[in-house]
């Protein structure tokens, strides 16, 4: 009924409405992650000003000490906040989600988590009394310390391997 020429018309109409599409699908993802790198950076600034003004009541009050772990576990915030800040800016400059970033950013938490366990076992030991609720604590701290420290261990072997295996800029141009 219909020749040969409607049937590549028609292809040619469907493959550039595809085409068309595939463009606003891409100024709408572009746009989703400057937003979300715009909100990611003001996060990270509003936490360096908060990791400051720790530091700061800290210095002033002679408190430095106790609130030392308090500041290093906001700059650990910040650091994730700019790891996956850089994520996005890597995917939005190459269309392409790497994997590294999210690991360095797992291993980061795992690292703070550890820190903040480590603070909380250290004021539960000092209280001088030893309830069994305490003990149980403990115990339970000590063996998420111990996951968390096979964590960091696995995180590194792979953060490792990726890097010994990664693809050359080469090969990424050519996706």
């Amino acid at each position: 009924m219909f020749g040969v020429g409607w049937y590549y018309s028609s292809q040619m109409v469907k493959d550039r409405l595809r085409h068309q599409f595939g463009g606003y699908l891409g100024k709408a993802e572009a746009t989703i992650y400057s937003v979300l790198a715009l909100l990611l950076s003001i996060t990270a600034l509003v936490a360096i000003a908060g990791a400051a003004r720790l530091l700061w009541d800290g210095l002033s009050h002679w408190t430095i000490a106790v609130e030392t772990l308090r500041v290093l576990d906001q700059l650990l915030v910040v650091l994730m906040l700019v790891e996956i800040l850089h994520t996005v800016r890597i995917s939005i400059r190459s269309h392409i989600l790497v994997t590294e970033p999210f690991l360095v950013v797992g291993l980061i938490a795992s690292i703070r988590r550890i820190l903040v366990i480590t603070l909380e076992a250290s004021t539960l030991t000092k209280e001088g009394s030893w309830s069994t609720q305490g003990a149980s604590i403990f115990r339970a701290s000590m063996l998420e310390l111990g996951l968390l420290g096979l964590l960091v261990l696995v995180l590194v072997f792979c953060i490792t391997l990726l890097r010994r295996h990664a693809p050359s800029p080469k090969d990424l141009e050519n996706l």
